[in-house]
């Protein structure tokens, strides 16, 4: 490891211009996608922004440690899905529930009454071809000025980076899953 003396003057400029809603993107390989976007949900509900996450693959019933959190600070959070696709039993209707899952994700961003919208996991029923990439598009081009969105998930489409304002990837080093050591309670869930 290299020392290095903290800087004491800014690096960079204070920006200029106008204050506006977000297209936030958090993708890649890595682990820390959704944490980070439930992370941004919950310093928005701490100023007390309105917030509503989707979670495109989670079941309506999950009670991850993100759930029980959001319950108790009132940060509403949705369960579209039916778990991981591997899982399904019939991935039309996994596909369906994706489909209706967008409906209300697209209203609510297009009404006008979030400070913020989190699409949790929505790369994947877009690149499974479950819902269409041009309607996703026009949405986030018309949603109003102030709403903020944040898309997760692994292989976001480069349409979606294009217009992004803000794009993390999250580039996979190491992980304890590959070393055989299962998802942990308060880690993974």
């Amino acid at each position: 490891m290299q020392i290095e003396t903290p800087p004491t003057e800014k690096r960079y400029e204070k920006p200029e211009g106008e204050r506006r809603g977000l297209i936030i993107v958090n993708t890649g390989d890595g682990k820390g996608k959704s944490t980070a976007a439930f992370g941004l949900a919950f310093r928005a509900t701490g100023r007390g922004k309105a917030v509503k996450v989707f979670q495109f693959m989670k079941v309506p019933s999950a009670r991850f440690g993100e759930h029980r959190l959001a319950e108790q600070v009132g940060l509403p959070v949705e369960g579209l899905g039916d778990g991981f696709s591997w899982k399904s039993k019939d991935l039309e209707h996994s596909a369906q529930l994706a489909r209706d899952g967008w409906a209300k994700a697209r209203a609510a961003i297009l009404s006008g009454e979030y400070f913020l919208v989190v699409l949790d996991e929505v790369t994947y029923p877009l690149i499974y071809g479950w819902l269409p990439l041009p309607d996703v598009l026009e949405t986030l081009a018309a949603r109003p000025r102030d709403v903020h969105v944040c898309l997760t998930g692994r292989r976001c489409p480069e349409e979606i980076m294009a217009i992004a304002d803000t794009v993390t990837e999250m580039r996979l080093v190491k992980h304890a899953f590959q070393a055989g050591i299962p998802a942990q309670r308060g880690i993974e869930d």
